[in-house]
């Protein structure tokens, strides 16, 4: 009962998005200029910046954080991000992830919509910039 009542008010938010114009507008108005790989940064290129001119933040649940993150990361959930985007500044780079890019890409969509620029995804996310971490170690030995 619950996952009908459930679906129905997701049934009932998509009706209410889909006829909101202005919400619509601002979604095709960022399709039209975002290029393909806007706002994607690789692990291998966040070695060029200063680990203090980055804010990361990671967009999974509390218990994926808890179980491993970037050193120095935030934890928003990527569900919270417009509710809590006071917490991100606009004045530094801000690189977010999860583990493969897919919920840190929903997060930096709905701030780009909120005008935020200075925000980036980690490509590959978690999983890659761990990997690529280990390769880095095990080459500096």
């Amino acid at each position: 009962m619950k996952a009908l009542i459930l679906g129905a008010m997701l049934a009932v938010s998509c009706q209410v998005l889909a006829e909101n114009e202005p919400a619509l507008d601002a979604i095709q108005e960022y399709l039209e200029f975002a290029e393909y790989s806007d706002g994607a940064i690789m692990p291998e290129q966040l070695a060029s910046i200063d680990s203090k001119d980055i804010l990361y933040v990671d967009a999974r649940n509390a218990e994926r954080y808890n179980a491993g993150h970037i050193p120095g990361a935030i934890n928003i959930e990527w569900r919270q991000i417009l509710e809590r985007r006071d917490e991100i500044p606009k004045d530094k780079s801000v690189v977010l992830y999860c583990d493969t890019g897919l919920s840190s890409s929903r997060a930096y969509f709905i701030l780009r919509l909120a005008g935020r620029e200075n925000i980036k995804v980690l490509r590959g996310g978690y999983l890659m910039w761990k990997e690529h971490r280990q390769q880095s170690m095990k080459a500096g030995d």
